[in-house]
């Protein structure tokens, strides 16, 4: 029996649903708490353990802010004497050192606890035009690196006094926390002209309560005894999140045994070189078994839909999109045979990589000198017109989230010079089980989708912006109406690429 897929399961299917076949446009909103709700746990927590790492604060305010963070059931009291230390703490800051130091922690910490069911439900309001919102009791400096990365424009934030951009600590106005913030909500919806009555909310601590009574369609999300106790008395429904901080032994365990069969089957085809077999049939030895020991002994699956287009076309230059550590695990494993990749070609020289690098028969490029582009793809041209495919993540990085990033022209480039065909390979949530900066796996099922090998024989440099564009776009739409899926599964990968926060004062 395959594993579930991490953020699909039947009450949340249901919400989505729900979501998709009710009514349209901006007057309908979705508010989302930010802490336990979006992410998984409490995000002041990384800029303490930060600052008690760099010696600036003390024992005191550590213990303080860990015995909020667990508390099930925090007071008005406590909360305003937390946030009123904590400003007091931050006076004489400037705001840009502040406001720089949480885009660090999100992509240091705070990305890998965004709860992939989250992600689909704000995909799933912002796909039938919803006003989307995050209203939070922390400050917009925590929220807006990942508003900005899942596409909510709306932040509505505890305010903070700034002057010639110092804080002064002091509050510019009432904390998000309780009635507050309720309050806060009925006068954004009140200037977006947003009718609460038909509008949803999502949060997670007891102190939501007159939050979630604000709308027509509340849900309790990973509820905290008190908020369980109130959702059931009020029969809301409750949404139940994977936890995305911690990992179990198992799962741990599970991760070690892959790293040692991917590990494994490279010693192997080492041996075999070593021993007479060519280079070629010992690279096709590795890239035949250590994708599938590897993600089997993690509990990883692929649901794979057009296979049959993976060997429509060799060579060819493969293209994937980019979220995860793994996608090189299972780009490897779906070219398997005559396949390698293309990686820096100062990673050449460093010990380890290098002796990797080469007996993998990968392509080193030099992109330093943007000036001799076409000369410094020969290497993996040269493998492409020899029969070799080449596997590339056109977005050059890994995303934080499942959004797609812009690609760069560089496969395409390669494609066209060598007159070989690009297929693109469409990973839909291998960010799930594995997020692009974790170090362990976590079991699942990842779905892939191949589409049909584009040809580049009539592509040309003055069509190949327009070229890269048209392959980008069936990412986006595969993404969009994946294949097979139902609405509601449909839901979580609504493009994201061109809106930008904004925020409520």
């Amino acid at each position: 029996m395959s594993p579930p897929n991490p953020s699909f399961n039947e009450a949340l299917d249901a919400r989505i649903a729900e979501i998709l076949g009710g009514q349209t446009g901006p007057a309908i909103g979705a508010f989302f708490d930010f802490d336990g709700t979006l992410i998984d746990g409490f995000s002041a927590m990384h800029l303490v353990k930060e600052r008690w790492r760099q010696k600036q604060i003390g024992l005191r305010e550590f213990s303080e802010l860990l015995t909020f963070s667990l508390n099930h059931g925090p007071t008005d009291a406590d909360f305003h004497e937390l946030i009123g230390q904590s400003v007091l703490r931050w006076k004489g800051l400037k705001e840009a050192d502040f406001a720089a130091q949480w885009e660090k922690l999100f992509v240091a910490h705070i990305a890998q606890t965004v709860f992939p069911e989250a992600w689909r439900l704000v995909q799933a309001h912002r796909r039938m035009g919803h006003t989307v919102a995050i209203a939070s009791s922390a400050t917009r400096y925590q929220i807006l690196p990942l508003a900005r990365e899942i596409g909510i424009e709306h932040v509505l934030a505890t305010p903070l006094q700034v002057r010639d951009g110092i804080f002064t600590g002091r509050l510019a106005g009432s904390p998000l926390w309780n009635q507050d913030k309720a309050l806060a909500v009925r006068h954004f919806a009140a200037t977006q002209k947003v009718d609460l009555d038909a509008s949803f909310a999502y949060a997670n601590g007891a102190e939501d309560v007159a939050f979630l009574s604000q709308v027509g369609a509340p849900c309790a999300v990973n509820p905290k005894p008190a908020l369980a106790a109130a959702a059931s008395r009020a029969r809301w429904p409750v949404l139940a999140f994977r936890q995305r901080r911690k990992f179990t032994l198992e799962q741990r365990a599970r991760t070690v045994a892959s790293y040692a069969a991917m590990a494994g089957s490279f010693v192997s085809g080492l041996a075999a070189h070593a021993l007479g077999m060519s280079q070629n049939r010992a690279l096709n030895l590795v890239t035949s078994m250590a994708p599938d020991l590897g993600l089997a002994a993690a509990g990883i699956e692929l649901r794979i839909q057009g296979e049959e287009n993976l060997w429509k076309a060799r060579p060819a230059v493969f293209v994937f999109n980019h979220q995860s550590p793994l996608d090189l695990v299972i780009g490897v494993g779906l070219m398997r045979r005559n396949a390698t990749g293309v990686v820096k070609k100062e990673m050449e020289n460093m010990l380890g990589w290098g002796q990797f690098g080469r007996f993998m028969d990968m392509a080193f490029v030099d992109r330093g000198d943007p000036g001799k582009a076409r000369a410094a793809l020969a290497p993996a041209v040269e493998k492409l017109r020899k029969g070799m495919s080449l596997g590339i993540c056109p977005e050059g990085t890994r995303s934080y989230s499942p959004r797609l990033a812009p690609f760069k022209k560089g496969a395409f480039h390669m494609a066209m010079q060598a007159g070989v065909p690009v297929v693109p390979v469409v990973l839909r949530n291998a960010g799930e089980v594995m997020h692009r900066d974790a170090l362990w796996m976590r079991p699942g099922v990842v779905d892939i989708c191949v589409l049909q090998p584009v040809p580049t024989l009539d592509w040309t440099l003055e069509s190949l912006d327009r070229r890269v564009a048209e392959v980008r776009q069936q990412f986006l739409d595969t993404l969009d109406q994946w294949p097979g899926a139902t609405d509601a599964e449909r839901a979580d990968a609504a493009p994201i690429n061109s809106r930008r926060a904004r925020t409520a004062r």
